[in-house]
C-alpha cells in the first residue's frame, strides 16, 4: 500500500514536470511545478526514494547555533508563543539557518518522536537539494512565505506533512533564517493553513524587527509608518544611521514606504530623503520611544515617526543634588512588598557570592528577576548569560555549557567554541529549568562550582569567575528523591531559595499591568476602560506574567483609537468575568474558612513554616502574606 502511494505520487510529479496540462491538484500551482522541475533537473532527486534525512555532525550544528546565537535567543520566546497560539497539539515550530538546517524545534514532548520519524531532526538539512519541495527548502529558494501541503511535497515520504514557512531577513536584506510550522496530522486542509500562515509570517516579522533593533542598539534608529498608530508594529519602517547621519541599514518596510531600493539608500545622508535637517531630526530623539510626530519625505510623502537615541537639544545646566545612584532595573516590576523584600535579600547574598535558586511557576518572571539582581549588583558591567536547560537538546547542552577545544570531535571548529561558563566569566550565569539538566552534566557542573575551573570538551582546565543563579518550576527535592537530580548539587545551588509568587498572588497586579502595557505599547498612549481593566486584574492568569504580556502585546497591536474596551479582550477573559463576580460575593465566608485552615495547619506542624506551606500547597511567600492578611501571629508564652 505504501509502495503504491509512492508510485502514484512519483507519476504525478513526472506528469507535471513533463509539461502536461494539470488543472487540479499540486501541479496546478506554478511555484510547486517550478520546484518539482528544479528537484528533477537541478538536484536529480527521485520522488519515490525513501532516504533518511541528511543530518549535520554535532560540531557543525553547534557552530551554526553559535553563529545565529542572537537570532535563536530572540526567536525562542516567539516560537513558544506561536506554539501556544496554535493550540500546541499536532504542530512543530522550527527555526533553520539560511541553508535549511534545523537549529531549534518547539513541540510537545509527547509528539517529538512523531516529528523525528518524519525527518524533522535537530541538524537535519531541509534544503530543496536534499529533501525536494518542502516548506523550508522552497521558502529559501522563493524567498517568500508559502505553504507546502501534503501531496505538494516532492518526495513521497513527506506527503503526510503540511508546512507553512516564512523567511527571516537580516538588516541588510540577506536571508538569515526560516521560521516554519509543520503538522503531521492527516486531516489538515489547505484552507486551514491560511490562519497558520498568517501567524508564522507575523512571528517571522517580529523576529526580524527585534533582531534589527538589537543589531543597531548603539545607533540612531528611525521608526516610521504612514499611520501614526502603526509606528511600533511589525509593519513599520526601520532605518538606522550613524553619528554623521549616514544610513547604515533599512528593512524592507522602510524601502517600500520610501520608494527606494536598498543600494540607493545605504551610505547616503539621511537628510537627502527627509524634509528636515539632521540637527532638527536629532533634536526629536528620545532614549525610549515616545509619541510619533509628522515627518515628510523629500518627494512629499507624509509619514509619522519616532527616533530612538540621545537627544541633541541644548539644555540649560542645572546642578543636580548628590545622591546615591539607584540600581537600574529594566524589564521588571517590584511593586509587591513581599517581592521587594525577596529581591533585597537575594541581592545581599548574591553580592557575597552565594548561589540563588529561584522557584516559581512557568511564566512568573524568573529570568527577569535574575537579570534584575545582576543589573543591581557590582557585576552589572559584565556579562549576564542565560541557558535554558530544557530548551536545548540533551546532545548539545554539554557543548553549550562547557565549550570544546578545536578538533576534539568530528565536525568541531578548528578554533573550538567558548561555552556559556566561559562567556559568563566575570559576570553571571543563569541556568533556567535546572531541574531538566541531564545527570551526567550535573556532576560536571558540581565540579566547576567546587573547583572554579571549567574543562572544555577535549581541552585543559581554565579558571572561571562566575556567579550562578538557577531557576526551576519543579520541586527539586522530589527529583532528588527519585534520583533524577543530585542531592549535593541541590544544596550547592540552593544558597538562598527565592520563591516567586504566581501572578494571581501578587499585590501589584495593577502596577504590573501598567508597566507591561507601557513596554508593549512602544511609546504610544493606550488607555484601558475600567471594566476591561477589572476583568484583566481579576483573571486567574495560569500562564502568569508571560501570558499577561502576550495578551497586552496583542491588545496594543490591534488597538484602534488608543483605547481598549471589554469587547477587545480575548474570549477566555470575557467569559471568566461572571465567575469573578460570584467569587467576590462569597469572599467573606471564604476568608473566615481560610483563617481557620491556616491556624489548623500551623498547629499540626507546630508552626514550622516550610512544612505548613508544603501541606497547604503554597509558597512560603504566599503563606507569610496570608498570615499578615489575617493578622495571625504566634504567641510566645
Amino acid at each position: 500500500m505504501h509502495d503504491n502511494h509512492l508510485s502514484r505520487h512519483a507519476r504525478q510529479v513526472l506528469t507535471v514536470t513533463q509539461g502536461k496540462p494539470h488543472l487540479h491538484g499540486p501541479g496546478a500551482d506554478p511555484s510547486i511545478a517550478r520546484s518539482w522541475l528544479r528537484c528533477l533537473e537541478d538536484y536529480h532527486l527521485d520522488p519515490s526514494v525513501t532516504m533518511a534525512p541528511t543530518v549535520l555532525e554535532h560540531g557543525r550544528v553547534l557552530e551554526s547555533r553559535e553563529r545565529l546565537q542572537q537570532v535563536l535567543q530572540i526567536a525562542g520566546t516567539e516560537m513558544s508563543s506561536l506554539h501556544q497560539q496554535l493550540s500546541g497539539a499536532g504542530h512543530a515550530v522550527l527555526l533553520t539557518d539560511a541553508r535549511g538546517v534545523i537549529l531549534n524545534c518547539v513541540t510537545a514532548p509527547t509528539e517529538r518522536k512523531i516529528f523525528e520519524r518524519a525527518g524533522l531532526w535537530l541538524g537535519a538539512d531541509w534544503s530543496e537539494a536534499c529533501e525536494g519541495t518542502n516548506g523550508i527548502g522552497t521558502c529559501l529558494v522563493e524567498r517568500q512565505a508559502l505553504t507546502i501541503h501534503q501531496d505538494e511535497h516532492f518526495r513521497g515520504r513527506h506527503t503526510g506533512l503540511t508546512c507553512s514557512a516564512s523567511p527571516v531577513f537580516d538588516p541588510h536584506g540577506e536571508l538569515l533564517a526560516v521560521l516554519d510550522v509543520s503538522s503531521a496530522r492527516p486531516d489538515v486542509s489547505r484552507q486551514s493553513q491560511f490562519h497558520t500562515m498568517a501567524l508564522v509570517n507575523l512571528s517571522a516579522k517580529m523576529i526580524e524587527s527585534c533582531y534589527f533593533l538589537r543589531c543597531f542598539d548603539n545607533q540612531w534608529l528611525l521608526r516610521f509608518h504612514l499611520q501614526a498608530e502603526s509606528v511600533g508594529l511589525f509593519s513599520e519602517g526601520l532605518l538606522a544611521f550613524d553619528g554623521e547621519g549616514r544610513i547604515s541599514a533599512v528593512n524592507q518596510s522602510a524601502l517600500n514606504l520610501l520608494g527606494h531600493i536598498r543600494g540607493g539608500l545605504l551610505g547616503k545622508p539621511v537628510e537627502a530623503f527627509f524634509d528636515c535637517s539632521l540637527d532638527d531630526l536629532l533634536g526629536r530623539a528620545s532614549a525610549s520611544a515616545s509619541a510619533s510626530w509628522p515627518l515628510r519625505t523629500r518627494d512629499g510623502r507624509h509619514l509619522f515617526a519616532v527616533l530612538r537615541g540621545e537627544s541633541r537639544k541644548p539644555t540649560a545646566f542645572v546642578p543636580a543634588p548628590i545622591a546615591a545612584p539607584a540600581p537600574r532595573l529594566s524589564g521588571i516590576c517590584l511593586g509587591d512588598e513581599a517581592l521587594q523584600a525577596e529581591f533585597r535579600k537575594a541581592l545581599r547574598v548574591f553580592e557575597r557570592d552565594v548561589p540563588l535558586l529561584i522557584n516559581g511557576e512557568t511564566g512568573s518572571g524568573k529570568e527577569a528577576f535574575a537579570k534584575a539582581v545582576h543589573q543591581a549588583s557590582q557585576r552589572c558591567g559584565n556579562a549576564f548569560v542565560a541557558l535554558n536547560c530544557a530548551a536545548i537538546p540533551e546532545s548539545l547542552i554539554e557543548s553549550e555549557l562547557f565549550g570544546y577545544r578545536g578538533g576534539s570531535f568530528t565536525g568541531a571548529r578548528k578554533d573550538g567554541m567558548r561555552g556559556k561558563l566561559q562567556q559568563a566569566d566575570g559576570g553571571t550565569l543563569f541556568l533556567d529549568e535546572i531541574g531538566d539538566m541531564p545527570l551526567a552534566l550535573q556532576t560536571r557542573l558540581l565540579r566547576v562550582l567546587e573547583d572554579r575551573q571549567v574543562v572544555p570538551i577535549g581541552g585543559e582546565p581554565q579558571a572561571v569567575d562566575v556567579r550562578i543563579i538557577s531557576a526551576t518550576h519543579r520541586n527539586l527535592l522530589e527529583r532528588v528523591e527519585d534520583g533524577s537530580f543530585r542531592e549535593d548539587l541541590y544544596y550547592r545551588l540552593n544558597g538562598l531559595e527565592v520563591a516567586l509568587p504566581a501572578l494571581r498572588e501578587r499585590s501589584d497586579k495593577s502596577q504590573l499591568l501598567d508597566f507591561l502595557l507601557a513596554e508593549e505599547a512602544g511609546g504610544e498612549t493606550i488607555l484601558i476602560d475600567e471594566a476591561a481593566r477589572q476583568a484583566l486584574l481579576a483573571f486567574d492568569w495560569p500562564g502568569n506574567v508571560r501570558q499577561l504580556r502576550n495578551v497586552l502585546r496583542t491588545l496594543a497591536a490591534l488597538c484602534d483609537g488608543g483605547r481598549v474596551g471589554v469587547e477587545d479582550l480575548p474570549v477566555m477573559i470575557r467569559q471568566a468575568r461572571p465567575a469573578v463576580v460570584a467569587a467576590q460575593i462569597a469572599a467573606q465566608p471564604l476568608d473566615d474558612a481560610e483563617r481557620v485552615a491556616l491556624l489548623n495547619a500551623l498547629e499540626q506542624t507546630r508552626w514550622h513554616m516550610t512544612h505548613t506551606a508544603q501541606q497547604l500547597g503554597v509558597s512560603r511567600n504566599t503563606l507569610y502574606r496570608k498570615l499578615r492578611k489575617h493578622g495571625i501571629e504566634r504567641r510566645v508564652s
